[in-house]
């Protein structure tokens, strides 16, 4: 066994084994590759030359602190049950640590994943709200930001400890969603479904910004008490307080 990094020569294998647990599609891949992967950003288990495991992280911060989002973490169904997320994780935050990251955050899928990150020492911190939203009888006034004005506006909106998501995840998610600002509020608006991925702000203005962009429900994700992301710090700082670009 071998934990490296991955080789260009690697991506053919690398989707595949994505594709094979995650079943995203191949439009989604081709925007995750060309925006948010770099070699050095990622780590995988060889077994005989063959990619069996993998994750990939990207940057982002808090408290002006650089962290680390741990994304994708992906093990060939017949190669599980043998450690090798385990040894793969241990890897990534020894790098982690190595390269002066404060710590790193994930969004585990479901509750058996979010018990198996907790034994690797991540715990719950800030939280989400998720709900539907019906849009209103009038319409507000909305104006579509290009990514580097929601970059500028999102730092004014985010609560105090809220992770900061720039560069490559915002590339990312530049390749995905649209992002509008009205009167007090902000709005990431998924291409695809009636999803609002993020709302920072009042959200008294929700339903009359949906009536303003046409869309007559929409379930929303903004700042609150559901447990969604955790965190392992490797530096002495306070953890984050609130995350939500998990591109789920």
């Amino acid at each position: 066994m071998k934990i490296d990094h991955p080789r260009f020569a690697d991506l053919p294998r690398l989707r595949q084994l994505w594709q094979a647990v995650f079943g995203d599609s191949d439009a989604f891949l081709d925007l995750f590759f060309s925006t948010a992967f770099s070699p050095d950003h990622c780590l995988c288990v060889r077994l005989d030359q063959q990619i069996v495991a993998a994750a990939y992280w990207m940057d982002c911060a808090f408290f002006g602190q650089t962290a680390a989002y741990v994304y994708a973490v992906v093990t060939a169904p017949v190669h599980r049950g043998q450690g090798h997320c385990r040894r793969l994780m241990d890897a990534i935050h020894r790098q982690l640590s190595d390269d002066g990251y404060c710590g790193s955050l994930l969004v585990p899928a479901e509750d058996g994943l979010r018990q198996m990150y907790a034994t690797m020492g991540y715990r719950d911190f800030g939280g989400i709200e998720e709900a539907s939203y019906t849009a209103g009888d009038t319409a507000c006034q909305m104006r579509s930001l290009d990514p580097q004005e929601l970059s500028i506006l999102r730092r004014q909106y985010l609560p105090q400890g809220g992770v900061v998501q720039e560069g490559k995840s915002l590339s990312l998610l530049a390749g995905l969603a649209d992002f509008y600002a009205g009167e007090n509020h902000l709005l990431t608006v998924s291409r695809e479904g009636n999803r609002i991925l993020e709302c920072l702000g009042d959200p008294n203005n929700i339903p009359p910004s949906l009536a303003a962009l046409g869309i007559p429900q929409a379930a929303v994700r903004l700042p609150g008490n559901q447990p969604f992301a955790m965190y392992r710090p490797l530096k002495q700082i306070p953890p984050p307080t609130y995350f939500a670009f998990a591109f789920d």
